[in-house]
């Protein structure tokens, strides 16, 4: 006697209509996961990365880095008034790119904070003033 091997048609569609059906139950919940921890990523630089390095700078050289200096001064010494006399980085390993692809925007004396400086995020859109940027004066 000849034993049959194999799956029949209908046992390999249950199969199929089984998996389908469980993907159909997780893809939705993960769907939209990658744009809010890109979010979060952004919300970690600018309110705790970054700032973190911006203080150390502050604390060597008197002063945070100028507008003109950005956050390049961060990485590099940098060449243009005012000079920091104390200079004692890299305080960052590479210039800040937000998830995105975006640099971090950077303004100091800041527009929203006169006392300290503006570090934001153009976010996904890459357009400033968007609904969907991210900076350090949003709670």
């Amino acid at each position: 006697m000849k034993k049959n091997q194999g799956f029949t048609l209908i046992e390999l569609m249950l199969v199929v209509v089984i998996i389908a059906t469980l993907a159909g139950l997780v893809i939705p919940r993960l769907a939209g996961r990658a744009e809010q921890s890109r979010t979060t990523a952004a919300k970690a630089d600018i309110l705790s990365n970054i700032p973190l390095a911006l203080d150390l700078y502050e604390l060597d050289n008197g002063t945070f880095p100028s507008t003109q200096q950005g956050l390049e001064a961060l990485v590099e010494a940098p060449n243009s008034a005012p000079i920091p006399k104390n200079w004692n980085g890299p305080y960052l390993k590479k210039k800040p790119v937000d998830p995105w692809g975006n640099t971090y925007r950077y303004v100091s004396p800041g527009i929203h904070n006169p006392l300290d400086y503006d570090l934001y995020s153009i976010g996904k859109d890459a357009t400033e003033g968007g609904n969907d940027d991210i900076g350090n004066w949003e709670e």
